[in-house]
Formats: C-alpha cells, structure tokens, sequence
C-alpha cells in the first residue's frame, strides 16, 4: 500500500518562500497524475498543482498561484515538492498531496502553511 507523507509546511513572513516535499512510500509508485490541493477550514478542497504522468512540462496550476509556485519531482526519491514564492496570507491552509492511480487515489495527511502578513 502506497503511502504519501507531506512535510515542510511552517509560518513564514508574506513575501518569503517555502518549500514542501511529498514522499511516497511502500509500494510500486507509478501513479497516472500527481498534485497538490490545499484547504481552509470550512472551505473545499482547492487546486494547487497537478501533473499528469507526472510531467513537469504538463503541470497545471491554479490562477492563484500561477507564476509563484512550482511543481518538481524527484523520481529516484519517488518524491514531489511544491516550491513556493512570493507568498501571501492567502495562501494559509493545510497543504494536501495525492497520487492518482487507475483505480484509487491516495492522499497524504496535509502538512499546514501559515503565512503571516
């Protein structure tokens, strides 16, 4: 059973930068898809970024962090990361990855971002 754990989240100032690592674990990791969502509590779930097959070169982000965030992997690792600049309060929230197979969708435990202005 594959598992995902996401570490790297913290309080950061509003301008400062993060970054968040994804590690897959325990199995064959050959997902289809890989993202990143985040949520607020009493809000849904929000896209991030997501990579098909993955790909870096077929990310898609979404219109809030376009152009300050960056989705990378690692394969050898079997691990993705979410690099994030220019950081506004906004972007506080618990920071979810997933791996997308053909037949289950497996989500990490969220690590919390915090961006104080």
């Amino acid at each position: 059973q594959v598992k995902l754990v996401e570490s790297g989240g913290g309080v950061v100032q509003a301008g400062g930068s993060l970054n968040l690592s994804c590690a897959a674990s325990g199995g064959v990791f050959k997902p289809v898809a890989m993202g990143w969502f985040r949520q607020v509590s009493g809000k849904e779930r929000e896209l991030v970024a997501l990579a098909t097959n993955p790909d870096p070169d077929r990310t898609k982000y979404g219109d809030s962090v376009e152009g300050r965030f960056t989705m990378s992997f690692d394969f050898a690792k079997n691990t993705a990361y979410l690099l994030m600049n220019s950081l506004k309060p906004e972007d506080t929230a618990v920071y979810f990855c997933n791996a997308i197979f053909r037949d289950e969708t497996i989500w990490g435990q969220g690590t919390q971002v915090t961006v104080s202005s």
